[in-house]
């Protein structure tokens, strides 16, 4: 039983209501369907589909040139002119022997005619709409890897948010962090003053400290939701989006994995499919010396009182050979820009090939930079730790100052902050290279 036309509408939009309440205000995603949304929402991806199916329709219309050619023609005409008077009796099967009279020839009365034609024409052997066919469809094929490449950078924009928004939410996790520290301090300066063993200003510097604290949460926060706008912004979405906790899981592989997959980068392929078209536009240059060989036809109907009337009936069947023999040199023109296009086209795939080596090696050296200054960043944080819990004791037993305990605290929420900032470094560096060599998609486990 086939379902009405009304009930898949329902249907659809219901379908509709339940995939947009997945993405609602505030909604917690992953980085995988975060990614997934990216690839069927973002702005950038949809326009660059309408541009891949607009190249499409030019191979539609370079291949029209080989299709024959059909048209319809209706012509009115009224003269007294001898030849066209002559010729339009002839045409309507009217012709008599009184019109052999010298009078009538030299002064013929007004004649009208309506012209009824269908005609057709077909290129049997054109050179040149062969090669811009092989040419549309090569530079539809160069558009599909453009588009293809333009999905490994949203791709990896998206990943750079997402990690951004986490890092985020890590700030103010590390500001609350920094607020519960700074509570505790304040707590012991008061329990000191109070039992007259501190001074009222070192009371007074925790309290300064907590409000400092709490001023970075709200910064902390202010960024949280600006970075949720913007992973919406890039889902091609108008609200905010949250995210999870869970930091990506990139595999780092050794050098020549990626050199060699960097052979395969989608805007490589598309530059070599353009030098391919460079060649073709030297061999459509060529042809520009070979003639155009077709076969056309044409039926026609003529009256003197009526359109399509049927006085006189007519046909023709013909072929023809066009070949221009001379231009004023355009052809050679046209031939000498096309080799220095064709050159032109080599240099950049050259150049390209190199680009990308050199951004690959770049990019891994970063990676081994930022997995180092990680590491860093941790053997720090243990140290920070370690250290203000030693001045926290000192103080307590009244063998340490309170600036030197509020200073501690103020180096070890930087170096949190920095342990959260080196973790998404060292992540957005493997991104980065699995994104110059054209894995990124590969890696994250997404389908084209």
């Amino acid at each position: 039983m086939r379902m009405s036309r009304k009930w898949i509408w329902i249907i659809a939009v219901l379908l509709l209501g339940l995939y947009t309440e997945a993405f609602a205000e505030g909604k917690v995603i992953s980085l995988h369907d975060a990614l997934q949304q990216a690839l069927k929402g973002n702005p950038e991806i949809r326009a660059n589909e309408h541009a891949l199916f607009a190249v499409k329709e030019d191979i539609r219309i370079a291949r029209s040139f080989l299709l024959p050619r059909i048209g319809f023609e209706e012509r009115f005409m009224r003269t007294n002119n001898p030849t066209y008077a002559f010729m339009a009796k002839l045409n309507q099967e009217r012709f008599a022997m009184t019109d052999f009279a010298i009078p009538s020839l030299n002064n013929p009365q007004p004649v009208s005619d309506f012209q009824s034609s269908v005609s057709f024409e077909q290129a049997v052997f054109a050179p040149k709409a062969y090669i811009g066919l092989k040419m549309s469809r090569k530079e539809f094929e160069a558009k599909g890897q453009d588009v293809e490449r333009n999905k490994d950078e949203v791709v990896f924009s998206v990943f750079k948010t997402y990690l951004d928004s986490q890092t985020a939410r890590a700030y103010v996790s590390v500001a609350e962090k920094g607020i519960e520290d700074a509570k505790e301090h304040l707590r012991i300066s008061e329990s000191r003053n109070n039992a007259g063993l501190g001074l009222y200003s070192d009371m007074l510097r925790a309290q300064v400290a907590l409000r400092t604290a709490e001023e970075r949460k709200v910064s902390a926060e202010k960024n949280m939701k600006v970075a949720g706008r913007a992973l919406g912004l890039m889902l091609g979405l108008t609200s905010s989006i949250n995210v999870t906790d869970q930091r990506p899981s990139l595999e780092l592989k050794d050098l020549a994995y990626y050199e060699n997959m960097a052979l395969t980068r989608k805007d490589l392929k598309a530059l070599e499919a353009r030098h391919t078209n460079a060649e073709n536009n030297l061999k459509m240059a060529d042809a520009s010396y070979l003639p155009t060989i077709g076969i056309g036809g044409s039926y026609q109907l003529n009256s003197h009182r009526a359109v399509l009337g049927e006085e006189g009936q007519s046909w023709q069947v013909m072929a023809f050979l066009r070949w221009e023999i001379f231009d004023g040199l355009r052809r050679e023109a046209e031939r000498s820009k096309a080799k220095h296009k064709l050159a032109e086209a080599g240099e950049y795939l050259d150049g390209m090939k190199k680009r990308i080596s050199f951004a690959i090696y770049e990019a891994y050296l970063s990676v081994e930079e930022a997995r180092k200054g990680l590491e860093l960043a941790k053997a720090n944080l243990a140290s920070a730790e370690e250290g203000r819990r030693l001045v926290t004791v000192r103080y307590e037993n009244n063998l340490a100052a309170a600036v030197d305990m509020l200073d501690v605290q103020s180096s070890l929420d930087a170096v949190r902050a920095d342990v959260v900032a080196k973790e998404a470094s060292y992540l957005t560096a493997i991104a980065r290279l699995s994104y110059e060599s054209g894995t990124i998609m590969k890696d994250l486990d997404i389908e084209r």
